[in-house]
């Protein structure tokens, strides 16, 4: 094995990563000096993911030094100590170390999501739901099973009910000298289908493969029979391009846009995965290959802010696409007041995982922020087949930038609704045992899961550094510079 080669590929990965610092040294001087090391530290593992350096991590795994696999929290320091043990010192030295980056992703957690109580390494987030308020017993019992966050969301209810929630919670801390964070999620735009002609007084339609139908904001100039559906937001269907996808019912039903025409789109149906091929009202639409004009921060949740910025101690910040969007909503907040609270990026847009790098470096612009992997949303927009790498992808990334991370939507699911998990699901919640936080959604067996998820991740998380990973390039990583 040829030391020196594998020495100069190391030496060209530090040098790549040294010009980065300076190249993006103006960026850095927006960010909140105490997250410049861990933006540096992003932007060289961001350098490093931009490279296939699989070869490289097979010849050093064959001379018995570090394949860099578990390198996210202290990139370019893994690099150097690697060579160090090749006899060569490093100029500068990195200020991102292992230690570094554990113990600001540790205080980042705590900051956001509380001290995770007892046997617990993760903290639990679980969602509410206004039928706790007649069950006093309930909430003191989440509390002394795990849960640590309680989630309130702004899509459903009211703010009167969102109060008396928040009182209920006080009152259970009070009881169980137990403290519980308080997370509001905004609902975002809600995109979802209103049957114009065909179907309207039933609330559904029925669909079959090859049917075209149209997409429309109105009624006008189509005929009684015509299938219309309007996506119930303004400024979706003038942004639409032939070819691309539009999804309903959390992808139930697949379309493709075959023209467009001044203010309406010619959808054609091409698959349908439900055996009851209907579209119904109220459904979700997602548009994964389009660039939408519809703001992530609505009017609605404008003025649902004086209350989060009231009563949160994180923000859910639903549907963000871009850092633009981040700026929006800080500005909003800042004019209710100059404190307020933590925002959480919920990932579940196509547009928001291409953008993820700019998304992390925006909100390390304040002192602390986390990421929600809303994987409902999510798996929708990329495909349900990319989503365990997508998943792992922005984990990634947030330990590289020592920024928390939210599992979130369906874990335990079943036991969840039925009382009964799957096998899949007990596998998934494995490896939702190595987030920070884990999400929990409405159910019936609130209990259940959270003793199910504490003995998962007991067993899980022994486990949590043992794997060996090899870096193929990342598409994030290196569209992030090419952008840039």
């Amino acid at each position: 094995m040829n030391l020196q080669e594998i020495q100069g590929e190391l030496q060209e990965l530090e040098l790549q990563m040294n010009k980065i610092s300076l190249s993006f040294s103006d960026l850095l001087g927006h960010i909140h000096p105490e997250n410049r090391i861990s933006a540096e530290n992003l932007l060289h593992y961001l350098v490093l993911r931009s490279n296939d350096i699989q070869n490289l991590q097979n010849k050093l795994h064959a001379v018995g030094l570090s394949s860099l696999a578990s390198c996210e929290s202290h990139t370019l320091h893994q690099i150097q100590v690697t060579l160090e043990r090749l006899g060569i010192k490093s100029e500068t030295v990195a200020k991102s170390t292992s230690e570094f980056g554990e113990n600001k992703i540790k205080n980042s957690s705590k900051h956001l999501f509380g001290k995770p109580q007892k046997k617990w390494l993760s903290a639990v987030m679980v969602t509410f739901d206004s039928s706790f308020l007649s069950q006093p017993e309930l909430i003191e019992e989440l509390l002394k099973s795990g849960m640590s966050v309680a989630r309130i969301n702004c899509a459903h209810d009211q703010e009167s009910v969102w109060l008396s929630m928040i009182q209920a919670i006080r009152r259970a801390e009070k009881n169980t000298g137990l403290s519980c964070k308080i997370h509001i999620d905004l609902a975002g735009p809600k995109i979802r289908t209103v049957l114009l002609k065909k179907g309207r007084k039933k609330g559904k339609v029925e669909l079959k493969i090859g049917q075209k139908f149209w997409l429309s904001e109105t009624e006008d100039d189509f005929e009684k029979d015509d299938l219309v559906v309007s996506p119930n937001e303004s400024n979706i269907i003038e942004s639409l391009r032939i070819g691309e996808r539009v999804l309903f019912d959390d992808g139930m039903i697949l379309c493709l846009v075959k023209s467009t025409d001044d203010n309406k789109a010619l959808l054609e149906v091409v698959r349908i995965s439900s055996k009851k091929p209907f579209l119904k009202a109220e459904k979700g639409i997602n548009f994964p290959d389009t660039k939408l004009n519809t703001p992530s921060l609505t009017a609605y949740d404008q003025t649902c802010l004086p209350f989060v910025v009231s009563e949160a101690d994180t923000v859910g910040f639903s549907f963000v696409r871009s850092p633009e969007d981040i700026q929006k909503l800080r500005a909003e907040m800042s004019q209710v007041s100059n404190s307020y609270p933590s925002v959480i990026l919920k990932i579940e847009t196509a547009e928001s995982v291409r953008n993820f790098p700019s998304l992390l470096l925006e909100g390390m612009k304040d002192l602390s922020f986390g990421v929600m992997i809303a994987r409902g949303d999510l798996a929708v927009e990329i495909g349900f087949e990319r989503l365990v790498e997508i998943q792992e992808e922005i984990s990634w990334l947030c330990e590289a930038a020592h920024v928390p991370v939210i599992w979130a939507t369906q874990v335990l699911e079943s036991l969840h609704k039925s009382g009964l998990a799957t096998r899949a699901e007990i596998t998934d919640a494995g490896r939702a045992a190595m987030a920070e936080c884990i999400m929990v959604n409405k159910g019936a067996h609130t209990l259940e899961v959270l003793k199910s998820l504490r003995e998962i991740a007991k067993r899980s998380q022994g486990h949590r550094r043992k794997n060996r990973l090899l870096f193929r390039p990342l598409g994030i990583a290196k569209s992030f510079f090419t952008v840039e």
